[in-house]
């Protein structure tokens, strides 16, 4: 048994209490498909689930983890984006909870459908459809729960290219989904290197105390440093790479990943390059790209298909 796998096995996904009202349900270690969620529930309030899970197991115990702590279920489950690990739970909620996303997220999220469960075949992905948001909103939106505020902010492109975080100024606690990551290589060939850099920036001005990041242990303010740190780098090879005539394969097998060879995933850098590459070359943040061709280059970097242990 691999350490990922006795990782898995042996912490089994749990809410936790990260400030008075907050919880977080983090699935480590934070590689493919194994997101963070939470949950925001003030005093007498609604109970507002951030993101959901990518399996119908994983999905039912995270219902389970919030029915302890609000029996009769949730309020609100946000989306943050629309990757199947964060919004394919969704099922388990409804019809009760009104799923809240993005207007962009929600015409996405129809779009890709259940398309990420043929990535990885041999994973038990359950038996739950798509279930889309029922509440869609632009800019920002306030979700009230008590004595808690829960700030949704549209901060994309930047994962993808529609991303929202959500904010609970009274914990000074924010929910990043997958604009920042802790531990685990940052991916952002759906969305943009400038604007994961804009977003971060954006995200730090919040004064945040407390980072839920969407895969990967929860920190502080250092979360978003990391993150950006790796963008940055990510960024310079890509200048490095055009420069000498190397595709984006080429770069990231030349590549040296120094401070950053212990994150979780790093075939991602392969995807990175190629949208660091398009941006450079004058492609719009959030701009569609070839993410197909782009997967296929990360599998023969990786020597095969990525492991998820979703």
């Amino acid at each position: 048994m691999s350490p990922v796998d006795g990782a898995i096995l042996a912490a089994p996904p749990v809410l936790r209490r990260i400030a008075e009202g907050v919880h977080v349900f983090e699935q480590a270690p934070g590689g493919w498909c194994l997101n963070n969620a939470g949950l925001v529930m003030g005093a007498d309030g609604a109970a507002v689930v951030i993101d959901t899970a990518a399996t119908e197991a994983r999905a039912r115990r995270l219902r389970s983890e919030v029915e302890e702590l609000a029996p009769s279920g949730a309020d609100y489950v946000v989306n943050t984006h629309f990757h199947g690990d964060h919004v394919f739970g969704n099922a388990v909620f409804a019809p009760r909870a009104t799923i809240v996303a993005g207007a962009v997220t929600r015409s996405d999220m129809a779009e890709a459908g259940l398309g990420l469960r043929g990535m990885w075949p041999g994973v038990d992905w359950g038996e739950l459809g798509l279930v889309l948001p029922d509440l869609t909103f632009s800019g920002e939106l306030t979700l009230l729960s008590g004595d808690l505020t829960v700030v949704l902010l549209q901060v994309g492109p930047a994962h993808t290219a529609d991303d929202t975080v959500a904010w609970v100024p009274e914990r000074r606690v924010l929910f990043t989904g997958d604009v920042a990551w802790s531990g685990v290589t940052p991916y952002v060939l759906m969305g943009s290197i400038e604007g994961s850099l804009t977003a971060l920036a954006r995200l730090r001005a919040l004064d945040p105390l407390t980072v839920v990041p969407g895969h990967g242990p929860v920190g502080g303010p250092e979360v978003l440093d990391a993150t950006e740190a790796y963008l940055r780098w990510i960024k310079q090879l890509a200048e490095e790479g055009l420069r000498d005539g190397l595709t984006a394969l080429e770069a990231a097998r030349a590549a040296d990943l120094g401070p950053f060879a212990h994150l979780i995933d790093s075939e991602r850098l392969v995807g990175n390059l190629h949208r660091a590459y398009a941006e450079l070359q004058g492609l719009a943040p959030g701009a569609r790209i070839d993410v197909g061709g782009s997967f296929r280059e990360m599998i023969e970097f990786n020597g095969g298909l990525p492991a998820c242990h979703a």
